[in-house]
C-alpha cells in the first residue's frame, strides 16, 4: 500500500502535518516516530529469535 505514494505523495503528506502541527512539533513527532519504529523492530526481533529457539530446540 505505501509502495504507491511516491515522491509528489510523500511531498503533500509533509506538507499537511507541516500546516496542521506547525514547524516546531515536526522535530518531536519525528522524534516519537522514529522510537516507535525503534520498538517495533526490537519486539519483531525478540519474537523471531524466540521462533528460531523454538524449532532447534528438541521436542519432548
Amino acid at each position: 500500500m505505501l509502495s504507491n505514494i511516491g515522491i509528489p505523495g510523500l511531498i503533500i503528506i509533509l506538507v499537511i502535518t507541516l500546516i496542521i502541527f506547525g514547524p516546531k512539533k515536526l522535530p518531536e513527532i519525528g522524534a516519537a516516530f522514529g522510537k516507535t519504529l525503534s520498538e517495533f523492530k526490537r519486539s519483531t526481533n525478540e519474537l523471531l529469535e524466540d521462533d528460531e529457539q523454538e524449532a532447534t530446540q528438541p521436542k519432548k
